[in-house]
């Protein structure tokens, strides 16, 4: 009778680790889930905006080509904002490499690992590492594409004109 008290207490032990594992299993994909729902938020919140921006830009160019008057006050705030928006969103769904090699080609000259942060950031790349900085240093020295001129300073590597093209696009090279 205690013999069989003990093996029905070790399956209920064994049914409970199990639901344990598979609970914690299910927290981790809703986890994940959750983490790409928000990431689509953003993205649909982005594009979003720029439908609103694209249709006030017709409607302001449908109306000037009515009326055949140019505020140029009125034109500098829009392209103003247009430009703001722009730098805003500018390496979004872009890899910190992949929004680094722009940087770098665009800069013209090597830049350090915190200017490189700051610039990515700003410009919609979403790091999530509670030292981004030491993070964007190592990844970039892992990049084939980048070379040290200083510590934690990193400038591009001789490539191709065919390779810039690559990134633009948003491939990864290899």
């Amino acid at each position: 009778m205690v013999e069989e008290f003990k093996d029905i207490i070790a399956g209920l032990e064994q049914r409970i680790s199990l639901y344990k594992i598979r609970l914690n299993d299910f927290q981790k994909k809703r986890d994940k889930i959750e983490d790409e729902i928000r990431t689509v938020k953003r993205y649909l919140e982005l594009a979003e905006t720029l439908y609103r921006v694209e249709v006030e830009k017709a409607k302001a160019a449908t109306s000037r080509s009515l009326s055949d008057e140019g505020d140029d006050t009125e034109k500098g705030k829009r392209e103003s904002s247009d430009v703001i928006l722009l730098e805003k969103t500018r390496f979004a769904g872009l890899s910190v490499p992949q929004g680094t090699f722009l940087l770098l080609k665009e800069a013209g000259k090597p830049l350090h690992a915190k200017e490189i942060h700051h610039k990515l950031v700003e410009g919609g790349v979403r790091i999530r590492s509670k030292t981004p900085v030491t993070s964007i240093a190592i990844s970039l020295s892992r990049d084939k594409r980048f070379g040290k001129s200083g510590p934690n300073t990193f400038r591009l590597v001789e490539v191709s004109d065919e390779k810039v093209e690559t990134v633009v696009k948003g491939a990864t090279l290899d």
